[in-house]
C-alpha cells in the first residue's frame, strides 16, 4: 500500500510512475478522497472544542441562575455533540474508502526497471548453460517413456478434474527428492532458516501481501473462510505482521516448501498439456525481510540462491528483468529465471524473485525499531521461488532425456535417490 504522504507531495511523479505500468493517473481520486476525510474530521475537531466550550459554561450559567442561558448551552452541547459523531463517522466511511482505493493500485517500479507494455519489453541480464546438443527429437516430460507410467493425468482428472496429476513411483521419488534438495541447500549453503506454515490462511494475511482484495479470484476460499495459499509468499511474509522488530534482528532469511493452490482464472488454453500448470503444486518458496537500506543488495542475494538451484542440477536458464508491464502487482523490481526445455525448445519460467519496498509492510503494518533510535520505520519485503518443485522436475526430466526414452538424473539429486543415477525407460530408477 502506498504512503498518502507521498502521493500529497508529487502527485504528478507518483502519476508517472503509474503511468510506466500502462496505468491512468490515481492522484487525483486519491487526493479528493483524503481532502475530504481531512476536511470531516477538522470539523469534528471543531464541533468537539464547541462542546468542550458549551459543557463548562453550562455548569455556570445553571449556578448563577441563568435558565435561559442553561438551556441555549445544552441545546449547543447536544448539537455539538451529534455533529461530532456525525463527521467523525463520515471521516472513517471515508477513511475505509481511501484504504480500499490505495489498496488496489500497484507498487511502483524502480527507475532502473525496463519500461515495456508486455513480456516483450523484458531484458535479459544473465544466461548459464548450454543446451545440451541432441541427435534425436527430443520430447516434452509427459511423452518421455520412462516418465509416462509416473504422471497419470487421466487419474488425476477422474479425482478432480482438469490441471491436476498423480505422480507414481520413481517420478513422485524424484519430485520429493528435488524439494529436499533445495531446502538442504538453502539452508546450508545460504543461511535461509527453514520454516514450515500453514496453508490455510485469514484474509488478513492474504491482504498483507497483495492477493486481496484486486485478486481474490486467482485463489481459492472455504466454507469457513480460509484461503488456500497461492505460494509460502503469504505465510513467510506474515509472520511480522503487526510486529514492531528489532533492527539489529534484519534480515530474516526463510526458506519454505509448501503445497500452493491457484485457480488459474484467466488462463484457460494455455499450458493445459502436463503439469507446467496446475491448479495445486509444490514451491520452496524463499522469504526476506530487511531493513529501508538493505532490500536491493537483498534483491541480489535472493536472485543468487534462486540461482544457484539451477547450476547445482546442471539446467541451463538465462535470467531477466521484467519491464514495467509484466511486472507484479507488489513488486518494485523482479528477476525472473527461466530454465531451458528443449522439449518446447524455449525458456519457461521457473522463479520470480521480487523487491517489494515496504508496500506490503503497510498493508501488515510490520515494522522495525532503528538501532540508533528514532521513530519506527517499515520493513522491507522480499519474496522468490527457490525452485519450483513441478517444473523443476519438468526441466530435470526434459533436459536430461534420452533417445531410449531413459532420463540421466542430476548429480546433485544422487545422494537423494539412494544412489541412482538415471530414470530407466521402463520407469524404474537405476
Amino acid at each position: 500500500m502506498h504512503d498518502i504522504r507521498i502521493i500529497r507531495d508529487d502527485p504528478d511523479g507518483f502519476d508517472a510512475a503509474l503511468a510506466r505500468r500502462g496505468l491512468a493517473p490515481m492522484s487525483p481520486a486519491v487526493l479528493a478522497l483524503d481532502a475530504e476525510r481531512r476536511a470531516r474530521i477538522a470539523e469534528a475537531e471543531t464541533a468537539q472544542a464547541e462542546q468542550n466550550r458549551a459543557s463548562k459554561e453550562v455548569g455556570a450559567a445553571k449556578a448563577r441562575g441563568d435558565e435561559a442561558g442553561f438551556a441555549r448551552l445544552r441545546a449547543l452541547v447536544a448539537d455539538s455533540k451529534a455533529r461530532v459523531a456525525a463527521q467523525s463517522a463520515r471521516a472513517e466511511a471515508l477513511d475505509r474508502e481511501l484504504r480500499d482505493l490505495l489498496m488496489t493500485i500497484p507498487n511502483l517500479p524502480l527507475p532502473s526497471v525496463p519500461d515495456g507494455a508486455d513480456e516483450g519489453g523484458n531484458v535479459e541480464i544473465r544466461r548459464w548453460g548450454e543446451p545440451r546438443a541432441l541427435d534425436f527429437a527430443p520430447v516434452e516430460h509427459f511423452d518421455i517413456a520412462g516418465v509416462r507410467g509416473g504422471m497419470d493425468f487421466a487419474t488425476a482428472a477422474k479425482l478432480s478434474g482438469a490441471r491436476f496429476v498423480v505422480l507414481r513411483g520413481a517420478v513422485a521419488r524424484i519430485h520429493r527428492a528435488l524439494a529436499q534438495f533445495m531446502l538442504d541447500l538453502h539452508v546450508a549453503r545460504h543461511g535461509l532458516e527453514e520454516t514450515w506454515t500453514p496453508v490455510l490462511v485469514l484474509s488478513e494475511m492474504m491482504e498483507g501481501t497483495g492477493q486481496l482484495p484486486k485478486f481474490g479470484e486467482d485463489s481459492y476460499q472455504t466454507r469457513e473462510g480460509w484461503w488456500l495459499i497461492p505460494t509460502a509468499e503469504v505465510t513467510l511474509t506474515n509472520t511480522v505482521n503487526g510486529e514492531l522488530v528489532d533492527q539489529a534482528s534484519l534480515p530474516r532469511r526463510m526458506v519454505g516448501h509448501t503445497q500452493c493452490f491457484r485457480s488459474e482464472a484467466g488462463s484457460a488454453g494455455r499450458d493445459t498439456a502436463g503439469m507446467l500448470r496446475q491448479h495445486q503444486f509444490e514451491k520452496v518458496e524463499m522469504v526476506s525481510i530487511t531493513d529501508a537500506a538493505g532490500g536491493l543488495a537483498e534483491h541480489a542475494r535472493m536472485t543468487g540462491c534462486a540461482q544457484a538451484v539451477l547450476e547445482a542440477l546442471g539446467l541451463p536458464y538465462r535470467t531477466i528483468v521484467l519491464c514495467t508491464g509484466d511486472m507484479g502487482f507488489g513488486a518494485r523490481i523482479t528477476h525472473d529465471l527461466e530454465v531451458w526445455l528443449p522439449g518446447q525448445g524455449c525458456f519457461r519460467e521457473i522463479s520470480s524473485v521480487s523487491y517489494c519496498g515496504d508496500f506490503q509492510a503497510r498493508r501488515m503494518n510490520a515494522r522495525y525499531r532503528p538501532e540508533g533510535g528514532g521513530r519506527p520505520e517499515f520493513v522491507h519485503t522480499l519474496n522468490g521461488s527457490g525452485l519450483a518443485v513441478g517444473r523443476a522436475l519438468i526441466a530435470v526430466l526434459e533436459n536430461g532425456q534420452q533417445a531410449d526414452g531413459s532420463v540421466d538424473l542430476p548429480a546433485a539429486l544422487h545422494p537423494y535417490l539412494a544412489g541412482a543415477t538415471r530414470l530407466g525407460a521402463d520407469g524404474r530408477l537405476a
